[in-house]
């Protein structure tokens, strides 16, 4: 299951958790998971929903999962 690319900005915490990997990525997606601060697949990170946070989650959401933590 993948992420549509529908994250708004607003101010939640989300938790992104890398899916898919990375052979076979453009460049600029790899620049945008390294990013977002994940480094394989299964890595979590949380994020606060900012504008940032949002145009890059929306760059990749083929790559990873997104949901939003309490």
């Amino acid at each position: 299951m993948t992420t549509p690319k529908n994250i708004q900005v607003s101010d939640a915490k989300l938790e992104i958790t890398q899916i898919r990997g990375l052979v076979g990525a453009k460049q600029n997606q790899k620049d945008t998971l390294r990013s977002l601060g994940l480094k394989r697949i299964g890595h979590t990170v949380v994020r606060s929903a900012d504008a940032v946070t949002a145009g890059m989650v929306n760059t990749v959401p083929h790559l990873i999962k997104v949901e939003e933590t309490k």
